[in-house]
């Protein structure tokens, strides 16, 4: 699936949901870290922004969407299979996403929403794949209601576990089956 429209899960907007070219790397950035640290998820000065900005790294290892909204890209993610670069969390026959991200301003419009069913459309045209899965920081309860809402439940015995020493956390793990046909 290259591209979707929809104009119902995002009103009075059409939506476009295309690879990211290289002209969007930036726009794409700019969003994620803004909806991150906007959000009140991430600070300033944290070094995970960096991963964030690293959109044409992201884009040669994984697979980076934006959902085009009014000639703009209002929204991103980046999806992965369990084996490729960016995979923090699935298993063989899972596809991942993360860093999903929605521009402020295009925030409240199913932009988010319509980028998760995106993925799990895509998944389930894959007979190869079961299941889409991702972890979320625990202060991401909106978009964990989110996620609930399509599908998605959480394994806590699957949480994502960083332990380094700057810093320390568990993500609460979502998984979504698929079905295929």
């Amino acid at each position: 699936m290259a591209e979707t429209t929809m104009g119902a899960t995002a009103p009075a907007t059409e939506l476009v949901i295309r690879p990211a070219e290289p002209p969007d790397f930036q726009r794409i950035a700019d969003i994620t870290v803004r909806a991150y640290i906007d959000g009140g998820f991430l600070r300033a000065q944290d070094p995970y922004l960096e991963h964030l900005t690293a959109v044409e790294h992201r884009a040669e290892k994984a697979r980076v969407l934006v959902a085009e909204a009014q000639g703009a890209v209002a929204g991103t993610v980046t999806v992965t299979d369990h084996h490729g670069e960016y995979a923090e969390v699935s298993r063989p026959g899972e596809m991942e996403f993360r860093m999903l991200a929605v521009a402020p301003e295009f925030q409240g419009r199913g932009i988010g929403r319509s980028l998760v069913r995106h993925i799990v459309a895509e998944a389930q045209t894959r007979p190869e794949i079961t299941a889409v899965t991702l972890c979320s920081l625990q202060s991401m309860t909106g978009a964990h209601a989110l996620y609930r809402s399509e599908g998605f439940v959480e394994d806590p015995l699957r949480d994502f576990v960083l332990a380094v020493p700057e810093k320390q956390a568990r993500f609460p793990f979502f998984i979504r089956k698929v079905t295929h046909g």
